[in-house]
């Protein structure tokens, strides 16, 4: 064979294997899948505690891979806690058709399946999923949900208990909750009506429809001394949590609430898991979703973190001396 002619053969092999090589080269150089998720939550954009928990979720996606504008877009919507804003925002995310829609609370997450049962969902701060009808098991979700549970029914008695150590002299609470938003309220209240007896505590259910109804409802309880106040956690009761610890502080009402910031506005004590720590997790299911998993096969998961927090300046506002062994037990102390 002459050298010509196997220089030649060489050359045209070493451009055929080129050929394959140069598609392989050009498609690793190729920017990443840009995935869309859609956050529906219960606060005003303005609102600190939203973007608190927005800031927790991007951290934990950040740490798992994914960064907003290069290989994720997210799609925020703010619904405060209108109802009927909260159903047409979840049909505005659903529209988009994005690849997964996180839901913050029972009442977005159900406003967002009613329009799908395909989009993959990720709820956090849900109270009664099961119950709810929102899975069909805690194990196993089954169907396109799943996500973070927040507080138990029986949480109720703790709150009751709370109140008693720092404020001995409570012989009655009012249950304060806004139906609306709290679809799962009167299960709280059972367990919450069980558990006052042993502590010797009148409860008043006390529902409420909009802002002037909690005042007319504190007003009128506190007229009667020796009373408490238990706010049930909501988005109304999130997004009123100013103008509710105004009206506790001005009649004298020793109150507890769910999460810490609402101590941080006033409150006098507050019980619960924390919220930003859910939408950490939640970032984990998120990633593994947008990577193949099913949310039917993603056990719904409980909170493992609670927060005891006492505002010892409002305490001292309404005459409280908290007991010392009840100031140890607490993770946060506001003075």
């Amino acid at each position: 064979m002459q050298l010509h002619q196997l220089k030649r053969r060489e050359f045209i092999a070493l451009l055929g294997g080129s050929a394959v090589a140069w598609p392989l080269a050009a498609r690793a150089q190729q920017p990443e899948r840009m995935r869309r998720v859609g956050v529906l939550t219960p606060y005003a954009q303005s609102d600190s505690e939203g973007q608190l928990r927005i800031i927790a979720l991007r951290e934990g996606l950040q740490k798992l891979g994914w960064t907003e504008d290069r290989n994720i877009r997210i799609e925020y919507r703010w619904a405060t806690s209108d109802v009927e804003l909260t159903r047409k925002l979840a049909k505005e995310l659903i529209d988009l058709q994005p690849d997964l829609i996180l839901t913050d609370t029972t009442v977005l997450t159900a406003a967002t399946l009613e329009h799908t049962r395909t989009i993959p969902v990720v709820f956090v701060q849900v109270n009664d999923p099961l119950g709810s009808g929102f899975v069909m098991s805690i194990p196993r979700p089954g169907g396109n949900v799943t996500g973070f549970t927040v507080i138990p029914f029986t949480i109720t008695g703790k709150w009751l208990e709370l109140l008693k150590e720092i404020a001995p002299g409570i012989a009655r609470v009012a249950f304060l909750f806004h139906p609306p938003t709290a679809p799962y309220a009167q299960a709280f209240l059972d367990a919450l009506k069980a558990s006052a007896p042993s502590l010797g505590v009148e409860v008043v259910s006390s529902p409420v429809q909009d802002t002037p109804g909690v005042e007319t409802v504190i007003a009128a309880f506190a007229r009667v001394p020796g009373g408490g106040l238990i706010v049930l956690p909501s988005a109304f009761m999130g997004v009123h949590r100013d103008p509710i610890i105004e009206l506790a502080a001005r009649h004298r009402l020793p109150a507890i609430y769910s999460f810490k910031f609402n101590c941080a506005s006033g409150g006098l004590m507050c019980y619960a898991n924390d919220p930003a720590d859910n939408y950490r997790q939640a970032a984990a299911y998120v990633d593994r979703i947008l990577r193949g998993a099913k949310p039917a096969e993603l056990p719904v998961q409980a909170p493992v973190k609670f927060e005891l927090v006492i505002n010892l300046k409002t305490a001292k506002a309404l005459g409280l001396d908290v007991p010392l062994f009840l100031q140890q037990r607490a993770d946060a102390v506001i003075e």
